[in-house]
């Protein structure tokens, strides 16, 4: 493992890249003990305040860990797909407002990929699955939810049909389509959409999972798609005729 000394970029980065780099290739494996920070220190010629800060960066991803103790150090940690989601999520969000995505764009990929994933589900779903989308359709359907709330069971909903497809990978990478995008269709829609339409759309989702039918699953999430796109134009027009 080695760092250029003469590169502008942070040494403390340049570390936790070389370590970062050296996990994924096999060189360390899961829970292979790091060298100490003396070590490290001496072996990028760095100090050890240095070294601390790139095994925070480790850390901060997941890929390490550290005990105490005789035996203790920092370790080789064995990263799961759930311990991933929250950085694909963040990565998803910076990157949809970073780069200013249109809605109709972003709305388009999510659910390409989430029909994608449907005849999975249709398929592999558990009742626990199905027991989730159900609980979050009868939580929709409180007169009293606010809009946060029913945005969050909107989130939950759409991840038990992920999840259901029984795909960790695809679990994975649906999770910034759906929990980074979601809410954000959810802020630009959510005064003008009905509340009813959606537990509808919501309901033929489920009974199609249920039912095993895939093709009723693909085509319930088209038509929240349609509902979706149309309620953003809506929305867009209507703040175009104010402003202008």
């Amino acid at each position: 493992m080695k760092i250029d000394p003469a590169s502008p970029a942070d040494l403390s980065a340049q570390i936790a890249s070389a370590i970062r780099d050296a996990i994924v290739s096999g060189q360390l494996i899961v829970d292979e003990r790091l060298p100490s920070e003396a070590e490290l220190a001496d072996q990028f010629d760095v100090s050890r305040p240095t070294v601390r800060e790139a095994l925070k960066r480790l850390a901060a991803q997941s890929l390490i860990r550290t005990q105490r103790g005789a035996t203790g150090g920092a370790f080789v940690n064995r990263l799961s797909f759930e311990d991933a989601y929250p950085q694909q999520v963040t990565t998803s969000t910076l990157l949809l407002s970073m780069n200013a995505v249109s809605f109709e764009t972003a709305c388009e990929a999510r659910y390409a990929l989430e029909r994608a994933c449907a005849p999975l589900s249709a398929e592999r779903r558990s009742a626990d699955h199905l027991a989730t989308m159900r609980a979050e359709i009868h939580r929709q359907s409180q007169p009293g939810l606010t809009d946060e709330a029913f945005c969050a069971s909107d989130v939950a909903f759409h991840r038990a049909l992920v999840d259901g497809a029984g795909n960790p990978v695809l679990s994975y990478q649906l999770a910034g389509a759906v929990e980074a995008m979601q809410p954000l269709m959810n802020m630009i829609t959510f005064t003008a959409r009905s509340r009813e339409a959606i537990v509808a759309l919501h309901t033929v989702i489920a009974d199609a999972v249920e039912a095993e039918n895939a093709r009723a699953a693909t085509d319930g999430l088209t038509a929240l798609e349609e509902e979706t796109q149309t309620l953003a134009r809506n929305v867009f027009e209507a703040r175009a005729k104010r402003s202008g």
